[in-house]
């Protein structure tokens, strides 16, 4: 199991209005947005914008960092035998499979396996 890239997450009201500071901070353009229940979010450099109410982005704000893996089933071996908790199991989404876990130092993160086409698009090869 390898982490493929780490975001910080970064929180908006207003996802169009946070982008444009980033792209001249990053020197880049969005490389992936998409909506996902009643947020709007974009990856841009190694930053995760999450837009939208408050109520609704406050749904996923127990997470300090979203880190994608190439392998959610190893990682989920790992992080078990760590004595991480699983506090979102294993789901379905736009970008792939993702799970919520809890580590035994009480941080909490995002992991997402992405799918191959986004693997492909996003990391260096």
């Amino acid at each position: 199991m390898a982490v493929l890239k780490t975001y910080a997450r970064l929180w908006t009201d207003d996802l169009d209005q946070a982008l444009p500071l980033l792209e001249e901070l990053t020197g880049e353009q969005p490389h992936l947005r998409l909506a996902f229940e009643q947020v709007a979010l974009a990856a841009i450099g190694n930053f995760l914008v999450i837009a939208g109410p408050a109520e609704e982005r406050a749904r996923y704000g127990h997470a300090s960092a979203t880190v994608v893996v190439d392998d959610l089933d190893a990682l989920l071996a790992t992080l078990t035998s760590a004595g991480a908790t699983v506090t979102t199991p294993t789901t379905g989404g736009p970008t792939g499979r993702f799970l919520y876990a809890r580590h035994a130092d009480g941080a909490e993160i995002e992991y997402v396996e992405w799918t191959p086409e986004l693997v492909r698009r996003i990391i260096p090869g």
